[in-house]
């Protein structure tokens, strides 16, 4: 076979660094001080493959994170019970801890600032760390150390984990505002389309004519989710473009699903990815207002392909664009209406809950979604 041009370059500069990395290999194994395993070389590799500065999404995933993020995707994970972000001062903080869970039972509530987990202070963690951190085989305990607003001394908690049910849907009529019902998407898993259905049955017995759905502090999770969702807020037709390396699929709204009611959107920093496909859309195709900050900008999306061994790496595989072809990525989705809160208002809201006294944000909504109802 004769090889010639860019051809042969590229298979002798892939040769070069192949001998490149086995000459690595061989150098740990015979100077290094530290003994490593082959197994250990081989994964480390791996992880360099898949990690980039250029992408932070792509991840390699230990056996252990992959099974943490299928829990998630499916709804039910080992952990305590709780809902937590990062809140501007990019403390850890609890935004509610799950009804029935060892959280809820210790006595944690919404607000608490987590200091630590087990030996390890929450500030040198991502929101994803502290979440992996938190969660375990059942049966285990692990240690939260957690500062209470107004108080000085923390406060210890050691919460064995359970299997715990991820709820992802929140529904109620909103008080003090008449006939307008509150919807709050917490994040995007398989069972959210289930618990939106079960919601809404509920709330249709109240005979709402408005709704507020509340996305904010929604990081994402599953893509079809988030259609299947969209499909209640917005008119037949796309709801995303996922634009890959090979091609571009359009995934289209479920027929039969459409609402049809004068709608408002929540939304701020913390909501990404999956739940901005749902605020892109809403807004796009005109369904609804969006009220509040702009959104986080996490315009791509990941495929998880499994590995021997009980691993799998997390990569990057395509972006999306909004059906009216925005590019979001790194820009985020803007707010009809802006309404910034102050690091206070936001430690209100989260301890609180939906209320039209202690949320700047909600009360705009109120206000722009009675106009929208006259």
């Amino acid at each position: 076979m004769i090889i010639t041009g860019v051809l042969a370059f590229t298979v002798v500069t892939n040769l070069n660094n192949l001998g490149k990395a086995a000459r690595v290999v061989a150098l740990i194994k015979s100077e290094s001080l530290g003994s490593v395993s082959m197994a250990e070389l081989i994964e480390g590799a791996t992880a360099g493959m898949v990690e980039s500065p250029d992408d932070p999404y792509s991840v390699y995933l230990e056996p252990e994170k992959f099974q943490n993020l299928e829990g998630h995707i499916k709804g039910t994970y080992g952990g305590v019970g709780l809902l937590i972000t990062v809140d501007k001062d990019r403390r850890l903080v609890v935004v509610s801890p799950f009804k029935g869970t060892p959280a809820q039972r210790a006595g944690m509530i919404s607000g608490d600032w987590i200091l630590k987990i087990g030996d390890q202070e929450t500030a040198e963690l991502d929101l994803s760390e502290a979440a992996n951190m938190m969660q375990g085989d059942p049966g285990t305990s692990v240690v939260l150390t957690v500062l209470r607003p107004g108080e000085s001394v923390p406060r210890e908690f050691e919460l064995i984990r359970e299997v715990i049910e991820i709820p992802t849907v929140q529904g109620q009529m909103l008080k003090g505002a008449g006939s307008i019902a509150y919807l709050n998407i917490s994040n995007f898993t398989e069972h959210t389309e289930e618990e939106l259905e079960r919601t809404l049955g509920e709330l249709q017995k109240e005979k709402f004519q408005g709704m507020i759905l509340d996305l904010r502090s929604n990081p994402g999770g599953s893509l079809q989710s988030a259609v299947d969702v969209a499909s209640y807020f917005i008119p037949e037709g796309p709801v995303v473009y996922i634009m890959g390396k090979r091609d571009t699929q359009t995934l289209m709204t479920r027929k039969g699903r459409y609402l049809n009611v004068p709608l408002v959107v929540l939304v701020n920093g913390g909501s990404a990815s999956a739940s901005e496909i749902v605020a892109g859309a809403i807004k796009d195709t005109g369904s609804g207002i969006l009220v509040g900050e702009n959104t986080f900008g996490k315009g791509l999306v990941q495929t998880v392909f499994p590995l021997e061994g009980g691993a799998a790496v997390k990569l990057t595989t395509a972006k999306y664009l909004t059906p009216a072809k925005h590019d979001i990525h790194e820009k985020g989705i803007s707010p009809h209406e802006e309404i910034i809160l102050t690091p206070e208002q936001e430690r209100d809201v989260l301890m609180h809950g939906p209320d039209l006294e202690r949320d700047p944000q909600m009360k705009k909504a109120v206000e722009v979604l009675r106009e929208k109802m006259k």
